[in-house]
């Protein structure tokens, strides 16, 4: 294994995960600076610092490719990795845009024997496999409404620095926590078929992180979306980092027989309840039916012939990537959008 980029998930997630795997071995890294390449090989054990990730790419002793660097890089290392026969785990967002997402899933369909996976939403793992039962079982009868918050003060003090989420050539058009959230519920009911989106920026500048004076913000500080799905059921999304005690990340599934609420953070529980109840009830789910997260076992597993990628391929990634340009798109033009 080689990593392009080592942030906060590639050294919390994917460097344990990795080497608890017998066979694996991280033999090279390379980060955003030469200073910071070096102080993450020294203090992981990795033999190799490499001066540029077109190095590490290109590097014959390498088999697979963990890119954990912004969204901004995403397309242009997995393009050159998987030319150069790397099988590729890249972090999510998937690109900053469709085009770039597109591009992703070709070169993953011209080298299909090559692995390519994105990190997926860490929501919904550890509950997945009950969740999914349960609601295709038909707990929830006929779906009518879905409801998703995302509202937090992540970004509320504009006294702080621009962070690389609100600069769109970073980080792309994605708002927030909007496509982490859509990919989770997606896994669970069907793609919204049409979108009509709003956004605003409360606070236009902030200080620069690398330079003295205030830059523009460009990407949303909140949306909000009407969505239309297949079967009739109309979603609506709260997705905002500016407000003081909001509700967190929740996704409320409302259906003719039953609801679900499952709250993701700042703790994961899953309420339900039927047509009959007094009131809905926390769900403690059995231990044998708890997933959890795997990203670097099932990438591995994947490559050496094991089991199929599932959390996630990148046919899904665009998916969401095409969900999450709708809705800028909406929220730029003030008309719905709509989807395939």
């Amino acid at each position: 294994m080689g990593l392009v980029g080592a942030g906060a998930n590639t050294r919390d997630r994917h460097i344990p995960g990795f080497r608890a795997i017998p066979g694996v071995e991280l033999v090279g890294v390379v980060n955003r600076s030469h200073e910071s390449t070096v102080r993450v090989a020294t203090e992981f054990g990795i033999p190799k610092a490499y001066a540029d990730w077109r190095q590490l790419v290109e590097d014959p002793n390498i088999d697979a490719v963990c890119i954990g660097t912004w969204p901004n890089l995403h397309c242009e290392v997995t393009c050159a990795a998987l030319a150069a026969g790397k099988h590729v785990l890249t972090e999510a967002r998937m690109a900053r845009n469709v085009a770039e997402a597109r591009q992703m899933l070709a070169a993953s369909q011209a080298h299909p024997h090559l692995v390519a996976q994105i990190v997926p939403s860490p929501f919904g793992l550890v509950p997945h496999t009950w969740l999914k039962s349960i609601i295709d079982g038909g707990f929830l009868g006929t779906l009518r409404e879905v409801v998703v918050l995302g509202a937090d003060d992540m970004f509320w003090d504009y006294s702080k620095l621009l962070h690389w989420r609100q600069d769109n050539e970073i980080s792309g058009l994605n708002v927030l926590a909007l496509g982490i959230i859509h990919e989770t519920l997606c896994r669970f009911i069907p793609a919204p078929t049409r979108v009509f989106a709003q956004s605003s920026i409360h606070e236009p500048l902030r200080p620069h992180p690398e330079q003295t004076g205030q830059v523009p913000v460009t990407v949303p500080d909140n949306v909000q979306i009407v969505t239309h799905l297949p079967d009739g059921a109309r979603g609506i999304y709260h997705i905002s980092g500016s407000v003081l005690f909001g509700p967190g990340k929740q996704i409320h599934l409302y259906g003719s027989r039953g609801t679900i609420k499952y709250l993701m953070a700042p703790e994961e529980q899953i309420w339900t309840g039927r047509a009959g109840d007094s009131a809905m009830r926390l769900i403690d789910l059995p231990a044998a039916e708890r997933g959890g997260w795997r990203v670097e076992a099932e990438f591995v597993g994947a490559i050496r012939g094991q089991e199929k990628v599932q959390f996630t391929d990148f046919p899904t990634g665009v998916k969401y990537m095409e969900f999450t340009e709708a809705v800028a798109k909406s929220a730029a033009t003030g008309v719905p959008v709509e989807l395939a």
